[in-house]
């Protein structure tokens, strides 16, 4: 999957069950390129969520939500995420 496709369906599945303000989808995978364990066609993404939703549930809560939503990305595209809610 190219990566604006998957940051696309990202942002789509996000925003489309949870409530956000803003919402802001990274690609950090040139970071990444040079270490072992990157695999081609696997990606590092940065979420800066803005979501009241979310910044009132427990920490843990709110990250097990994101990684439920996005779930079948994660096993397929995602090799690393770095959640930030604000």
């Amino acid at each position: 999957m190219e990566i604006n496709k998957l940051i696309s369906i990202v942002k789509e599945k996000l925003q489309k069950n949870v409530a956000i303000e803003h919402l802001i989808v990274e690609d950090k995978t040139f970071l990444h390129e040079k270490h072992l364990s990157h695999e081609s066609g696997k990606f590092h993404l940065k979420l800066t969520i803005h979501s009241t939703e979310l910044k009132k549930q427990n920490k843990i809560i709110a990250t097990k939500k994101i990684y439920k939503i996005l779930s079948s990305e994660l096993k397929q595209y995602i090799h690393s995420i770095q959640i930030l809610i604000i």
